[in-house]
């Protein structure tokens, strides 16, 4: 069910937690002091080792209180600074790396904005807001403990090491005997260990997408009684999850029991050791208790090793999934060369001159999805349809035809294969989508309203400083004055996905923000269908009125939305068929007629004048 792509074998965690470097920078100077802060902390518990040997070899054997009293002092005010440093080391993170959290889901969100339809019609949403929340959790958790903590544990082993090797070099030796097996299973556990974190991240935003897609359709699933099997699909999904994570816990499991008990294992073999040599004279009791403690003082940066590898594999497969998304091609935000090196347009096709007739043009456009295989048959074929300037075009067509896909070409949601369409003259392709998508309104079949009030969801297709009076406006043509009767009026909270309002109600919210801007260009994908008889003649009435001061293009299925536009274009296979008025096409194309046969165009006459 995932739709991430593959993570490549030969990854680096290390080169991919790199990436990270671009956020962390600007907090740099508190990231690092926080480090250095801990590596002091940590090194000062070494400290401890050597005061026990001094007082062991001194005080305890010379039966000197005083001397035992202030090595006890000095144990416990080292222990009260490796205290205070450590918590010094968490307030220094603790804020600059919410920071970088917070930049690193604004920036992914922002770039969500700007990343074409096509990106969108193949990732579920699931997986996105995963990438946006728990990914980021992990992030900033990595920087805040395991990134600090294998330097810390790092430093530290280094040093406890030096000391252990100098107090006895034969004791050290024992005790580092475990290394080399203990290395060689963190390489192996590093591999699997990371395939199995990716999984389980893919996984958790599956999961992630089956809650989203059930809670937003709850209705559907009530109404058809399929919560059983909604749950049932639910658990399976969640059994997998369940299964992945449970076999990270063994390999994680494998690996802490190993680095603990051998290392404990090489410990009891220098203790009985070095009790053997103490008792031989060969070695003094306070060294003994030096490099024990030294040992013992070691045991947790040694036993962390399994659990912060783990935290590092996760965060490296958390950075991967976030940078699949953030290297995705976004949109671009000027306008495109049209002249290119070869002298083409951006799409592929010839510049040539600029239309210096106004309107919408369709030129030879072609048109298949960025996924589609490249031996497949295009969804529009060489397209050629002309909308003069202030001329309604209604657009007709069997279901599937690409009525649809055609509409999503004029504001580019999506790109043309080939050809060009203009605007007033001008490739569309030549203006930045600002400006294209300022001049050219929408309307979708399907009406998509947020969890916002009902001005606010108008109020959208306006550009800044409109209020109050285009608020008005745009509700009175949508015959949407149903707005003024909820609880808040205007300012009511529709809800998520406007599901408070009935479709009829939301369909016409959605119509209101395509003509409050009062756009040069507007675009309708029947807007009209989820409403009764007696709104939709409201509807169509205030609607003549907006399309007399604006160029249109209207998907129509019934005669009655057909009667807005003053022309009508067939679309058939991917092809403009057909081009003509309503009555012209019913006499002389026998698909048109076909198409059209719901309502005889005679009683679709006599409704049009009667409008008039």
């Amino acid at each position: 069910m995932s739709t991430t792509p593959a993570p490549s074998d030969g990854r680096s965690a290390v080169r991919i937690l790199l990436r990270l470097w671009p956020f962390v920078r600007p907090v740099r100077g508190r990231l690092f002091s926080a480090m250095f802060v801990a590596v002091v902390a940590s090194c000062l518990g070494l400290v401890i080792p050597l005061v026990l040997k001094w007082m062991v070899d001194g005080p305890v054997a010379d039966r000197d209180p005083g001397g035992v009293w202030l090595g006890a002092l000095y144990l416990l005010l080292l222990g009260i600074a490796e205290a205070l440093l450590f918590g010094l080391r968490r307030w220094l993170v603790a804020r600059p790396l919410s920071h970088v959290e917070a930049e690193m889901r604004a920036r992914l969100y922002v770039h969500l904005q700007r990343l074409p339809v096509a990106f969108h019609d193949r990732w579920a949403s699931g997986q996105l807001l995963s990438r946006a929340t728990s990914d980021l959790m992990l992030l900033r958790m990595f920087l805040a403990f395991p990134l600090t903590f294998l330097l810390v544990n790092g430093v530290t082993i280094l040093f406890g090491v030096v000391i252990m090797l100098s107090q006895d070099w034969m004791l050290g030796l024992v005790v580092l005997g475990p290394a080399v097996p203990v290395m060689w299973l963190c390489v192996v556990f590093e591999g699997r260990y990371s395939k199995l974190a990716r999984l389980a991240q893919d996984q958790a935003g599956d999961l992630t997408t089956v809650v989203e897609e059930s809670v937003l359709g709850i209705r559907v699933i009530k109404g058809f009684g399929r919560h059983r099997s909604q749950t049932r699909a639910f658990g399976e999904l969640s059994r997998t999850l369940r299964g992945t994570e449970l076999r990270k816990a063994r390999l994680l499991a494998l690996l802490w029991s190993v680095t603990v008990t051998l290392p404990e294992l090489a410990i009891g073999a220098a203790l009985v050791l070095g009790a053997v040599r103490v008792a031989d004279g060969d070695l003094s009791a306070g060294t003994l208790v030096a490099f024990l403690s030294t040992a013992l003082a070691l045991r947790w940066p040694v036993d962390s090793i399994g659990f912060l590898l783990a935290m590092t594999q996760e965060a490296a497969t958390a950075t991967e999934r976030y940078f699949e998304v953030m290297d995705a091609e976004p949109e671009d935000t000027g306008p495109q060369d049209t002249t290119g090196p070869q002298g083409t347009g951006a799409t592929g096709t010839p510049a040539g001159p600029v239309d210096s007739r106004g309107g919408l043009h369709f030129e030879g456009v072609t048109f298949r999805y960025p996924d589609a295989p490249p031996d497949s048959p295009p969804v529009l074929d060489r397209i050629d349809l002309r909308i003069r300037p202030g001329e309604s075009m209604a657009l007709v067509g069997t279901t599937g035809s690409g009525k649809t896909t055609l509409t999503a070409l004029v504001p580019r949601l999506y790109e043309v294969t080939s050809g060009r369409i203009t605007l007033d003259g001008q490739d569309i392709t030549a203006m930045s989508r600002e400006e294209l998508r300022s001049r050219v309104a929408v309307a979708f079949e399907e009406p998509t309203l947020f969890s916002a009030s009902v001005a606010e969801n108008v109020l959208m297709g306006a550009g800044h400083g409109a209020g109050e009076p285009e608020l008005e406006r745009a509700l009175s043509v949508a015959q949407a004055e149903f707005a003024h009767a909820l609880p808040q009026g205007s300012r009511t909270e529709v809800g998520e996905q406007g599901l408070s309002l009935s479709g009829g109600q939301r369909q016409r919210l959605a119509l209101a923000r395509a003509v409050v801007g009062r756009p040069d260009f507007l675009v309708l994908d029947d807007p009209l269908s989820a409403l009764d008889v007696h709104t939709e003649a409201a509807v169509e009435a205030a609607l003549r009125r907006v399309l007399a001061d604006t160029t249109a293009l209207i998907v129509a299925h019934r005669p009655s939305t057909v009667l807005l536009a003053d022309r009508v274009a067939l679309l058939s296979d991917g092809r403009i068929s057909a081009v003509g008025t309503h009555h012209e096409l019913l006499r002389t194309h026998p698909e048109y007629a076909h198409l059209m046969s719901g309502e005889t165009s005679a009683e679709a006459s006599r409704e049009a004048e009667d409008r008039r």
